[in-house]
């Protein structure tokens, strides 16, 4: 223990170090008993070539590897994607919207302008049924 405990050191920080080194060993040996215990007494079955296959959320892997899946699919993942990006914008608004205020009010026409830009975009979505999921194609 004294490697990594000097004179040099005052005592709180010792003792800092000292519960540092031993929470790490506990995590260790936990860790290392955990798998050990499982190693001796866990159970031991059969392989067998339905045992082996994969399991992906209770579906069977019967055909192809890649299905081939609908644009649609695509599409909708992107919208997700681009309105998850914008509500990081609304967060990042409201948490500086005093400060916003402060500056004049130029930021909240920014804001609006904003808000307006992503009705039309939402409006055109609908408009093209992009989240309906019940349509082919």
């Amino acid at each position: 223990m004294s490697l990594f405990l000097s004179q040099s050191q005052p005592l709180s920080e010792q003792i800092n170090t000292l519960a540092f080194v031993f929470q790490f060993l506990a995590a260790i040996l936990v860790a290392a008993g955990m798998l050990g215990v499982a190693a001796l007494i866990g159970q031991k079955g059969r392989k067998t070539k339905e045992k082996d296959i994969p399991y992906e959320c209770g579906k069977d892997p019967i055909g192809p590897q890649n299905p081939r899946f609908s644009v649609k699919f695509y599409m909708v993942a992107m919208l997700f994607i681009l309105f998850d990006i914008e509500t990081i914008f609304f967060f990042a608004w409201a948490i500086s919207y005093q400060d916003l205020l402060s500056q004049g009010i130029g930021a909240l026409f920014v804001i609006l302008f904003f808000l307006f830009l992503l009705g039309v975009g939402f409006v055109y979505e609908i408009q093209k049924k992009s989240l309906d999921w019940t349509q082919r194609g």
